[in-house]
């Protein structure tokens, strides 16, 4: 249920302004979509499938787009999705209650916060060997995947930067895996949430449309003053916002 002073009726023109705020540097936004839910107070079994809807949308033209640029690595993407993509589908089929679902999406929104304000992109100078590489992409895989799955972040925000920091890949490539690591889990968790009959056309639909025209907009216009960092700074403060409220509701 929405929240008593927040009209749920304004959820779309906030999402319109924020996919035409990140796809104007080519971001997706997923975190700030669930954390406007959790403000609105929408239901804990609409919020992640109404999320991971938006991811597929989101991040189809983005990887589209990385694949026609030559920059998807199916070798380096290949061990996240394997182990990703089951995990996701196990996620959306769980049925947890309220209060675990709201500690799980508040960890998952903390550690959200604390990559937009706190990472600095440091290398880990590390030194991988295949095998190596193999379990650190089959661990991150799993519990990104996990995530996505239960609380409907795609976990595109975490990997990149630690696709680039443990020195598997290049920007392009990192951000290329990120779009459909997202696309792939998002699918997943879609499908095991709609056998279970949590897709609500009705709260899905309206949001969807005001990404897709906000995205299509802001893409085209392709312009602005602001760098993706300081546009993640600026809207990450709805993330702050959902974290306040999660933690009202739980204390």
């Amino acid at each position: 249920m929405p929240g008593p002073h927040l009209p749920v009726e304004l959820l779309p023109v906030l999402f319109f302004f924020v996919a035409l705020m990140y796809s104007s540097v080519g971001l997706g936004g997923g975190s700030s979509y669930t954390a406007l839910m959790v403000i609105f107070g929408l239901s804990h079994r609409v919020i992640p499938t109404t999320s991971l809807t938006l991811n597929l949308l989101v991040s189809f033209l983005g990887m589209v787009n990385f694949w026609r640029g030559g920059h998807l690595s199916l070798r380096l993407v290949a061990p996240f999705l394997l182990a990703s993509v089951p995990l996701a589908y196990l996620g959306g089929a769980l049925s947890l209650s309220q209060e675990l679902f709201h500690w799980l999406l508040l960890g998952s929104l903390v550690l959200v916060a604390a990559r937009i304000y706190l990472w600095r992109g440091q290398s880990l100078e590390t030194s991988l060997t295949p095998g190596q590489r193999w379990a650190v992409s089959l661990s991150l895989g799993g519990a990104l995947g996990f995530i996505a799955g239960t609380v409907g972040i795609g976990g595109g925000i975490y990997l990149v930067p630690l696709i680039l920091a443990l020195g598997l890949a290049a920007e392009k490539e990192a951000a290329a895996a990120g779009a459909i690591f997202i696309w792939s889990n998002s699918l997943a968790g879609v499908i095991s949430r709609t056998q279970r009959g949590t897709f609500e056309t009705a709260t899905i639909l309206p949001l969807a449309v005001a990404v897709v025209a906000g995205g299509y907009l802001g893409s085209r216009l392709g312009a602005t003053r602001l760098g993706p960092d300081t546009i993640r700074k600026t809207l990450g403060v709805i993330i702050l916002i959902g974290i306040v409220f999660l933690i009202g509701r739980l204390i």
